[in-house]
C-alpha cells in the first residue's frame, strides 16, 4: 500500500513540475509573441458547428500603438478601474461582488482585466474550482512577467466583442467600420458597454441599457481626464515604494 501511495504521489508531483513549467514557458513566450488563437475561440467555432451555425471567427493582431487610447481607458472605466494600482486581484471589488450576490442581487463577478485575459488566453469559460483556481496561477503569473501595458495589449486583441468577433480591430471594423486606432470616444464606449455579454449586446445600433451604460463609461472617462497614463502610477508605485523604505530605514534607527 505504501509503495502505491508512493508511487501516486511521484506521478502527481512530477504533473505538477511538468504543468507548472509549461505554463511559465507559456506566460514568458506570450510577453513578446502575438497571439494567434485562443481557446475560446476555438470553442465558439465548435459550438457553431454543432449547432448548424455559420462559422464566423474575425481576429487580427494589434500592437497597443495602433489600439486607440480612447478604447484602452474605456474598458478600464468599465470593467476595472483599479486595473493600474492592483496586482491581478482587486480585492475591493471581489468583496463588493460576494456582498450583492448574497443579497440577491444580479450576479455579477469581481475579475479584473489580469483574471479576464488568463482566463481568455490560457484557460476555458465556466465556474469550477479547478478553472479558478487555474485562474489565479495564470493571474500571477501574467502580473510577474508582463508589463500592464502587454497585459492590456494582449487583453484587447483576445477578449470577445461579439459573436465571432476578438479583439479591438476586428471590432472596429464590425460594429463601425473603421480601425482600432481611429475609434472615438463615442465608440471605444460602447464596444466597451456590451463586454459583459458581447453575445446578447450590440455596440451599433444599441439598446437602451448599452446606450445607458455607454454614457455612464464615458462620464467615467472624463473623470479619468479622458487618458489612461500607464508611467503615472509606475511613478507613484514607486514613490510609495520608496516612502515605505525610508518610513522603515527611520524606524529602525530610532529603535537603536
Amino acid at each position: 500500500m505504501g509503495k502505491i501511495a508512493g508511487k501516486f504521489f511521484r506521478i502527481i508531483l512530477r504533473t505538477l513540475i511538468i504543468f507548472g513549467l509549461l505554463s511559465v514557458g507559456l506566460v514568458v513566450l506570450f510577453r513578446w509573441t502575438p497571439l494567434p488563437i485562443t481557446p475560446l475561440m476555438i470553442i465558439r467555432v465548435v459550438e457553431q458547428y454543432r449547432n448548424d451555425k455559420p462559422t464566423v471567427m474575425k481576429h487580427q493582431w494589434k500592437s497597443l500603438s495602433e489600439i486607440s487610447p480612447k478604447l484602452q481607458l474605456a474598458v478600464v472605466c468599465s470593467e476595472d478601474q483599479n486595473y493600474l494600482k492592483h496586482f491581478g486581484f482587486d480585492v475591493t471589488a471581489i468583496k463588493k461582488a460576494m456582498q450583492e450576490n448574497e443579497e440577491g442581487k444580479r450576479f455579477r463577478g469581481g475579475s479584473t482585466i489580469t483574471q479576464q485575459t488568463a482566463k481568455n488566453v490560457f484557460l476555458w469559460q465556466g465556474r469550477s474550482y479547478l478553472r479558478k483556481g487555474l485562474e489565479a496561477w495564470f493571474t500571477l503569473l501574467i502580473e510577474i512577467c508582463w508589463s500592464k501595458e502587454r497585459i492590456m495589449e494582449v487583453y484587447l486583441n483576445s477578449i470577445e466583442m461579439g459573436n465571432g468577433i476578438y479583439g479591438a480591430e476586428a471590432a472596429a471594423q464590425y460594429w463601425f467600420h473603421t480601425s482600432a486606432k481611429t475609434l472615438s470616444k463615442d465608440e471605444a464606449s460602447a464596444i466597451a458597454a456590451i463586454l459583459p455579454n458581447p453575445l446578447k449586446y450590440k455596440a451599433n445600433p444599441t439598446s437602451t441599457y448599452i446606450a445607458n451604460r455607454k454614457n455612464w463609461i464615458k462620464q467615467q472617462m472624463s473623470f479619468w481626464g479622458n487618458q489612461l497614463d500607464y508611467d503615472k502610477y509606475e511613478d507613484e508605485s514607486e514613490d510609495v515604494n520608496s516612502t515605505e523604505t525610508k518610513a522603515k530605514k527611520t524606524l529602525s534607527k530610532k529603535k537603536k
